[in-house]
């Protein structure tokens, strides 16, 4: 794409990780539309900042109305100088900065038939009914897809109307799946059995088509079948009697089919409106409010405004608009929640945003699905509400109605729904914000927003990265001129722009133990919560294991896709992040990527491990060997198995045998390199078990997943192969400190130049076929004693080792110029040419060699929008948990779905009754005597095994002088002998890990132990 909105071509170092949700021909569709967005408050800017973050053609924002002091509550791009000017006009200039590709052009002029005509899609956030039906009827009969948006205190909506024959090119954003055939019957309705070692995956209704059958050839590339699913490992598709007798092999591949949606005008649609539901614990809520909606637009066309808030004269002849709107509705709603009415009058006029992130980030995406045909739209209702953020009996404990007014202040709208008190206690919580990448930038924007820590309090952002590029497309905080720059400092910075009277403090730490004097007993003790924006498991455990310790609350989010959760760890309540976990990722066998590889996957994977074989570990070895070698040779020798033969014949190899002087001899060993791995590897592999062999059993060996693959020959001519060569012998240069060469001119010039031994397989070669062989024969090898001296007296001595340069080469995805990514992508397709995989290219390479995390701004702004719902209920002090809500979206489908936070297990020992929650407490110091008598005389405990961290303190089978020495030791003295460290200054207290018997002898389990120090 071109700067003025042009399509040419897409931005892949700024789209990357959208383009793994969306894909090339969505973007391609999206950067080609024109946007309309009618409405500049907090959820039309919301719609926009992500739209534009989207990569559309252009965007168009209108708005005739002026800034208010009530917008400030949520449109996070105008501030207190603003009031009085145009919403549209203000926001422009900040819009525009988001996405050098995105025009943003300001319209203050009341919106007509004509003007809508140059848009692809028109979003209305702030139209009355007249206007939205009225302008949704002209874009239906003109074919322009039309959105309707609004949130109104803490309920929300969204309408869609993508016109009468709208495709959906893909429903789900999900890789498609494949699976191995083993045989297929010859049947009115044949069935497919696919190989047991995997589940099939499809559904019924969906579709295949074949490759690689052999004798029913018919089924290869066929036309599209769809399929009836019968089992895990079985489907029918259809009459087969026709077709030629299955022999064996074959692959079915799931076809993503067009699907044609036909969507009503809106006000058709109004009269009979179809649901998408938000929370399946209100099913009866979305027809209610699809009135309510109706009844509050008239209510304000008779009044000139919304209902007051809190306000029970005009609550009152709210309900009476409703019964008389409802009785003569087409959609009526038989029973009518008056509760839910009451709350929705009382707090219609507010404006907060996290419920602006929520609708903004869906509504976002339903414009990019109107754009580009990829994902299921809503039809074609959607209705949100949070009503739990409110305090736990809204209308039998209503505080008196000035409570919830203000005037001329930022908070005002907030104020409308909580209250002042309320806002008063947000302005003096203390969070932590845990990084500060998309979700941390969502954060502290709508901290700031809401007015947290702009009294008293302080929120404290870590994150030790800097700001790339890829950055840029949803971390919303971060410009072009922030790259490089690090991101704490500049998500502060930025959002403390946004509300001067956040007060925000940036750090640059990495979360873990070696931070624990900064995140200290001081630190957490005034801390209100911690808030994760993290993008990996282990750091999330850990802050999960300091949260638990400090009895913290903490909430958790996460982003794949289009997909979203959101979780709420509450003290006392609530089970910890660390509780539940999603089952680890299968791995694939060794000796599958060693021999047998058959799919792209194992490629990929077996170029990375080249990778870090050629270019990481040999340097890594080296420079250990070159710091220290008596150390290093010590280390090596104690390793298991035949691992010390192997690692010195690495070291071996990376300081003599295929150390390089020049750059001609890099191009040299990559050029055998080529060599060893494309063809003699693969000659030796056939030598060993020839293309017709059999199994025992008179099975061909060349069948189910494993591929009979054949040698490549080196070709100058052909682009992969130099492409290997070039790559490879570049980055052997920089590994040794070589002076490179990026002329491939002069590189095939090279590679044609060197001569290469012809190969001859040998007999007596080992080849394991299947893992469980190679650990047999790995656990049956030794090392012989003799051969690792003899390879350690190889060695060059330190003095012929004086001044080598050499580096490990450390794997970059992102850079497009270090040629990491090149190699990978070479070294991948051509693995994937010797078994007849069909290859990948340098974007799809760089997704799973890379294992990048596919990500979108408008899953993380409605993920943060709900972390933040859940956020007003901790700061209410709500001790239901039926009222937190735990969730799980997926916008592609779209689906979402909330449940109450699962509960503490309780475990007990003897009549006690504790959970993670609990622990001991013990204060004060004593002896190692006193502590065991302390536990036997006060909870009736034996304890025989005691530990802190990964030292053993005492157990009941020590030798008993070691016992009698430790007894008299105060604990902390104890602690500091067995660890040979002293305890830090920061620490005040201990944790001891203790196993008992309780009275009658039997091993029970208890909690930790928290020792006190004395001051």
């Amino acid at each position: 794409m071109e700067a003025n909105g042009s399509v040419h071509e897409i931005d892949e170092g700024l789209y990357s990780r959208q383009l793994y949700v969306l894909g090339h021909e969505a973007m391609k569709k999206m950067a080609s539309s024109n946007i309309l967005i009618s409405g500049l408050r907090g959820l039309g800017v919301e719609i926009a900042k992500n739209v534009v973050l989207g990569g559309v053609k252009s965007v168009t924002i209108h708005d005739t109305g002026n800034v208010e002091w009530s917008d400030l509550s949520s449109q996070f791009f105008v501030s207190e100088h603003d009031v009085g000017k145009n919403r549209a006009e203000v926001s422009e200039s900040h819009l525009s900065e988001l996405n050098p590709y995105v025009p943003v052009k300001s319209h203050t002029a009341p919106l007509t038939e004509s003007f809508l005509e140059q848009f692809q899609v028109v979003v209305l956030t702030e139209s009355s009914v007249e206007e939205q039906v009225r302008l949704g009827e002209y874009c239906h009969t003109m074919g322009i897809k039309f959105i309707m948006a609004e949130t109104k205190g803490l309920f929300g909506r969204v309408f869609c109307d993508f016109g009468d024959d709208f495709v959906v090119t893909d429903a789900n954003g999900e890789t498609p799946l494949s699976a191995m055939v083993s045989a297929v019957t010859k049947d009115s309705d044949g069935v497919v059995t696919c190989i047991d070692d995997q589940r099939h995956g499809f559904e019924t209704g969906d579709y295949v088509t074949f490759t690689e059958v052999k004798g029913m050839t018919e089924l290869n590339n066929c036309q599209p079948r769809q399929i009836r699913v019968l089992g895990p490992y079985t489907f029918s598709i259809g009459d087969t009697s026709a077709l030629s007798e299955y022999v064996r092999g074959g692959i079915a591949h799931q076809v993503k089919m067009p699907q044609t949606t036909h969507f009503k005008s809106m006000k058709a649609s109004m009269a009979s409106p179809d649901f998408v539901i938000s929370d399946f614990a209100k099913m009866e809520r979305p027809g209610v409010l699809h009135v309510a909606f109706e009844v509050l637009d008239r209510f304000r066309q008779g009044h000139q405004r919304l209902p007051r808030p809190w306000n029970e004269e005009d609550t009152n002849e709210f309900l009476r608009l409703f019964k008389e709107v409802n009785e003569g509705h087409p959609a009526r709603v038989e029973e009518a929640d008056e509760k839910l009415l009451k709350l929705f009058s009382f707090v219609c006029c507010g404006d907060v945003c996290p419920m602006q992130a929520v609708i903004g980030g869906i509504s976002a995406q339903e414009v990019m699905k109107a754009c580009s045909g990829k994902f299921q739209p809503i039809h074609q209702w959607f209705y949100f509400d949070a009503t739990e953020c409110l305090h736990t009996d809204p209308l039998s404990t209503k505080p008196p109605e000035t409570t919830f007014q203000s005037e001329q202040q930022r908070y005002q709208s907030q104020i409308a729904i909580f209250g002042k008190d309320f806002q008063d206690k947000l302005a003096r919580q203390n969070y932590f914000v845990v990084g500060a990448g998309a979700i941390g930038c969502e954060l502290l924007k709508n901290l700031s927003m809401m007015g947290v820590s702009c009294g008293g309090g302080t929120v404290y952002v870590t994150d030790m990265d800097t700001i790339e590029k890829s950055n840029l497309n949803r971390q919303f905080l971060f410009r072009p001129w922030d790259v490089q720059k690090v991101k704490s400092d500049v998500a502060a910075a930025a959002s403390k722009k946004m509300n001067p009277h956040f007060h925000v403090v940036a750090h640059q730490n990495r979360v873990g133990s070696e931070t624990e004097h900064v995140y200290d007993d001081g630190f957490f003790e005034k801390l209100d919560a911690v808030a994760n924006a993290l993008d990996n498991i282990d750091a999330r455990m850990y802050m999960d294991r300091r949260c638990v310790y400090y009895r913290k609350p903490l909430l958790e989010s996460g982003t794949l896709g289009t997909k979203g959760n959101v979780q709420v760890v509450i003290p006392h309540l609530t089970e910890s992040y660390s509780s539940s976990q999603d089952p680890p990722e299968k791995s694939i066998p060794i000796c599958t990527l060693k021999n047998f590889p058959n799919a792209i996957e194992h490629t990929l994977q077996w170029a990375r491990d080249m990778f870090e074989g050629v270019f990481t570990q040999p340097a890594d070895s080296a420079q250990q060997y070159l710091s220290d070698p008596q150390r290093y040779l010590e280390r090596t020798v104690k390793l298991g198995g035949s691992q010390p033969f192997e690692e010195l014949n690495t070291l071996k190899r990376a300081l003599v045998d295929e150390r390089p002087r020049l750059f001609e001899d890099c191009v040299n060993w990559a050029r055998k390199h080529f060599e060893a791995n494309f063809n003699n590897q693969i000659r030796q592999l056939l030598f060993n078990f020839p293309p017709d062999q059999l199994t025992s059993s008179g099975v061909p060996f060349w069948s189910g997943p494993k591929r009979c693959p054949h040698h490549v020959v080196f070709d100058v001519s052909i682009p992969l192969h130099v492409d290997y060569v070039f790559a490879a012998a570049n980055l052997k240069a920089e590994m040794y400190g070589i002076p490179q060469n990026r002329d491939r001119a002069a590189v095939s010039s090279m590679a044609s130049a060197v001569a290469v031994v012809e190969f001859t397989p040998r007999a007596g070669v080992t080849i394991h076929v299947n893992d469980s062989e190679a650990e047999a024969s790995s656990n049956h090898g030794g090392t012989d004693h003799d051969d690792l001296e003899s390879v350690a007296k190889s060695l060059p001595s330190m003095e012929q080792l004086k001044g080598t340069v050499i580096r490990p080469l450390s794997f970059e995805k992102d850079d497009d110029n270090n040629l990491h990514m090149d190699f990978i992508v070479a070294c991948s397709n051509l693995r994937a040419e010797n078994y007849d995989i069909p290859p990948a290219d340098k974007h799809k390479s760089k997704l799973i060699a890379g294992r990048i995390i596919p990500a979108i701004a408008t899953t993380t702004s409605l993920v943060v929008g709900l972390v933040c719902l859940e956020m007003y209920k901790l700061v209410q002090g709500h001790d239901n948990m039926e009222t937190y809500k735990n969730g799980f979206v997926n916008l592609a489908l779209p689906f979402f779905g909330f449940s109450e936070p699962i509960s503490a297990p309780k475990l007990k020992f003897q009549e006690t009754e504790w959970s993670l929650w609990d622990r001991f407490e013990v204060t004060g110091e004593m002896t190692l005597r006193g502590f065991l008598d302390y536990f036997h005389k006060e909870h009736q405990l034996e304890i025989t095994m005691l530990s802190q961290g990964v030292s053993m303190l005492y157990s009941f089978f020590m030798p008993k002088a070691k016992v009698n020495e430790r007894m008299q030791m105060k604990m902390s003295q104890l602690v500091e002998v067995v660890t040979k460290k002293p305890i830090p200054s920061y620490v005040k207290a201990l944790v001891f890990e203790i196993c008992c018997n309780d009275k009658d002898g039997e091993d029970v389990e208890v909690p930790y132990v928290r020792y006190t120090l004395e001051k």
